[in-house]
């Protein structure tokens, strides 16, 4: 019989994460008949450069929202691991749950081409498949803050994966939307632009990987020491703070949200969730429950991960990025990583909120392309790297 639950079961450890990279033994294996899911958007560098970065956004949360929806309807006490990429997410599931996720995550990409004009590639791979070829795949749950527990993913299985669900993509039209399968309740996107707290500090998106997998335990622990040295420690550097958080009252803001979040436009939604902005302005500055809510959010927020690589968000002052991307260099050019990374000004964010109590989780990217820019600078720097190889 499948462990449906390993995940909800797998203990979490509260330890900080440079010490759960320390010991080998707080991973584990995956399920072998579990399966990798992964959705993402098509040409999102050239979407990020025509100005949709914020629709890219939404998007990606849009699907995340999608699979936690089914599975909560499925049945409530099942945790799974994802990861946002801000253009995409990954998935990692049980068997039994894989036939519904599919049809709803293509669904909702037939949701996405009709409403947003973008093509959102969805493709899954077992386990037991990525193993056979030699990617591993080792889990561990680490307690972020105190509460959010996210997965740390050691191994390259979810970067082949996600290439190989890309490279083997077809578009298929034979598929007819279903408005029953479409289920974003719990979708938000109502914060404008967050700055850091310091005006002369910056947000920094930061792509990294350890190119050789039997590195990656030690080497991204290093990495995690040599931020937390420069930059502070997790909370310190954690680029959602309470008193940042500003409701953009805009329709067009509104409107955006609509375009993913219902299958048609609709007025009575765009109004109704105006006016509701409106009164957020008092509730979250007047009443008890809604400032809890905001010192929430930020401890709620996914601003880092590890799916394999180090995914995050982070703020910093200019003269400490300058010292973190010297020591970066460094270990690119010995060859032990790649990386890319985005300075932009502040972050965004688009939310799943079921309830304001505890029932809420909040999607991170910077400004200026966030994610998919320092995406564009990796992958430049990966390409040129594999050449390098080629030829020598």
């Amino acid at each position: 019989m499948e462990k449906i639950k390993y995940y909800t079961n797998l203990k979490k450890s509260t330890k900080k994460l440079v010490d759960v990279l320390a010991n080998e033994a707080a991973f584990s294996d995956i399920p072998i008949t579990w399966q990798v899911v992964v959705v993402d958007v098509k040409n999102s560098t050239k979407a990020v450069d025509e100005g949709r970065h914020h629709e890219i956004n939404l998007t990606a949360t849009g699907a995340i929202i999608s699979v936690l929806n089914t599975i909560r309807q499925e049945n409530e006490d099942i945790e799974i691991p994802y990861f946002f990429g801000g253009d995409g997410a990954t998935f990692i599931i049980p068997q039994i749950l894989l036939k519904k996720v599919i049809a709803v995550l293509e669904n909702y990409s037939l949701h996405i081409k009709k409403n947003a004009t973008l093509t959102l590639r969805v493709g899954h791979i077992s386990i037991e498949n990525l193993l056979a070829q030699n990617y591993g795949l080792k889990i561990a749950k680490h307690q972020l803050t105190k509460e959010l527990a996210i997965p740390i993913v050691l191994g390259n299985g979810l970067k082949k994966a996600e290439e190989i669900i890309k490279s083997t993509f077809i578009e298929v039209d034979v598929i007819h939307f279903k408005k029953e399968l479409l289920n974003l309740e719990g979708m938000e996107c109502r914060w404008k632009e967050i700055n850091p707290i310091q005006n002369k500090k910056k947000v920094i998106c930061l792509l990294l990987e350890v190119r050789q997998e039997k590195n990656q335990r030690a080497l991204y622990r290093s990495i995690l020491i040599q931020m937390d040295a420069l930059f502070g420690t997790f909370k310190n550097r954690q680029p959602i703070k309470p008193k940042k958080l500003k409701l953009n009252f805009s329709l067009l803001k509104i409107w955006e949200e609509m375009k993913i979040s219902v299958s048609e436009k609709n007025t009575v939604y765009l109004l109704k969730n105006w006016i509701k902005t409106l009164i957020g302005k008092w509730y979250f500055k007047r009443t008890k429950s809604g400032k809890l809510y905001l010192n929430q959010v930020a401890l709620l927020s996914h601003t880092f991960m590890l799916d394999g690589m180090i995914n995050t968000v982070f703020t910093a002052e200019q003269s400490k990025i300058k010292l973190f991307t010297t020591y970066l260099d460094k270990l690119e050019k010995e060859g032990e990583i790649t990386y890319g990374i985005h300075v932009t000004h502040a972050s965004i964010m688009s939310c799943y909120v079921l309830d304001r109590q505890t029932k809420h989780a909040h999607f991170v990217d910077g400004t200026e392309g966030g994610y998919t820019t320092a995406a564009k600078m990796f992958k430049t720097k990966a390409k040129a790297q594999t050449a390098g190889n080629t030829i020598h």
